[in-house]
């Protein structure tokens, strides 16, 4: 929504450890989520947001500007407040996270530099249920502990309609320019043939799926996660869950190793090359088990079980699942509410293996490219969790059909 500024800091003043150091792609939305609250503001509350913008942002876009954007696109303004001052039936915003999904003419016309932001043609913004071409961060109002609201925005850009739509940004103060550095945006970039040196980029093009992240031999200690493949995948799932339940719980092994290992899905977690934490997957008619979920004792202050919980639910999803169950200990229920579980109404708790259950359920955004019987049938012979990358039996295609064995027997 601001005006350009002549003179900006130099790339060369911001010091490396600085640059991507709360990048927006590694964003924890679920801790925020205790703290902040994001809603679509209404006519009001947008006009009184804008109101405190302007004390402390320069050249904003008039507030009919911006009441005619929110007209066209509601989505495209997002308001935060925090959660224990929040109050539904009469919502107040304390901060705000304005874009502009841009089709592809808008994309085009802010890398020509001819943009005008301070009053958008409606005709360069997607519809709201159209797939922009990319996302325009047009103005950031969170002062104090709303900054932290990036994360629930993030969730919002993960979702099927924003998912891998790289977002631009023009920042205007030092502020601005020094915003984008930590939070990983690059200063400059290309559009088609057409090169925007000025504009900024946060890359967000497909990648492998989190469910599918782990990088063997990658020479970091970065969390990975992957889905068990061979024998020794399951053996490494088996030295965790031994070491966790049989070693610090104490579950018997018969109880433990209850026969449905062969009949599920395991998922592992790694930090670098070492195996940390596992989970099992069941899956039923309409619904989804989490099940035999497991972190080693000395990584358990890392993020790892997090992001298996995370990269499982998302497996779910792309399996085409809508609702996940787990049996979840009374001790954790606090964490699996993060991830959107909540206790089964009408159902008690529970015991086996000498600890207290509770089932709990979480709902599921439906994946637009989840598998379906539509899918192209070389996607479905790829191997589990790979959906995204050809496979060893779509290379075998380039063959020619001999039908090898029924020619023998003729």
């Amino acid at each position: 929504m601001a005006h350009p500024q002549r003179k900006l800091p130099s790339d060369s003043e911001f010091p490396a450890d600085r640059t991507g150091k709360h990048r927006l792609d590694e964003l924890d939305a679920a801790r925020v989520a205790k703290h902040l609250t994001m809603f679509e503001p209404s006519e009001k509350v947008l006009t009184e947001l804008l109101a405190k913008a302007r004390q402390s942002i320069p050249g904003l876009a008039s507030t009919a500007a911006a009441l005619k954007v929110q007209g066209y696109n509601p989505h495209c303004v997002m308001a935060l407040a925090r959660s224990s001052k929040f109050n539904r039936a009469d919502p107040v915003g304390e901060g705000f996270i304005a874009i502009l999904p841009l089709n592809r003419m808008g994309l085009e016309m802010l890398a020509l530099g001819t943009f005008d932001a301070s009053n958008p043609d409606l005709r360069l913004i997607a519809k709201p249920d159209e797939r922009p071409a990319g996302v325009y961060m047009w103005c950031v109002y969170g002062p104090g502990p709303l900054a932290a609201g990036m994360a629930l925005f993030m969730e919002k850009m993960a979702t099927p309609q924003y998912a891998a739509v790289n977002l631009y940004s023009r920042p205007n103060t030092e502020v601005g320019v020094r915003f984008n550095h930590v939070l990983g945006f690059v200063k400059g970039t290309q559009v088609g043939n057409i090169e925007a040196p000025n504009v900024w980029i946060f890359n967000r093009g497909r990648q492998a799926p989190n469910y599918d992240s782990y990088v063997p031999h990658s020479g970091k200690q970065d969390i990975g996660i992957t889905i068990a493949h061979t024998f020794d995948d399951l053996m490494r799932v088996a030295a965790i869950r031994n070491a966790v339940y049989i070693g610090e719980q104490e579950c018997p092994y018969d109880e433990e190793y209850d026969g449905n290992d062969l009949s599920a899905t395991h998922l592992l977690a790694y930090i670098g090359d070492e195996p940390v934490g596992c989970l099992r997957l069941r899956f039923f008619a309409d619904f989804a088990k989490f099940e035999r979920v497991a972190i080693r004792k000395e990584f358990r202050k890392s993020r790892a079980a997090i992001q298996l919980v995370q990269a499982s639910l998302k497996f779910c999803q792309k399996k085409g699942y809508r609702r996940v169950l787990g049996h979840a200990q009374t001790r954790l229920i606090a964490f699996w509410t993060r991830f959107g579980f909540r206790p089964l109404e009408g159902r008690k708790p529970f015991v086996f293996s000498d600890y207290d259950y509770v089932e709990m359920v979480a709902e599921l955004e439906h994946d637009p490219d989840a598998i379906s019987l539509s899918t192209d049938p070389y996607i479905l012979i790829r191997p589990e969790g790979r959906w995204h990358a050809p496979g060893v039996l779509e290379t075998s295609s380039s063959r020619p059909a001999s039908n090898p064995s029924v020619v023998k027997k003729r």
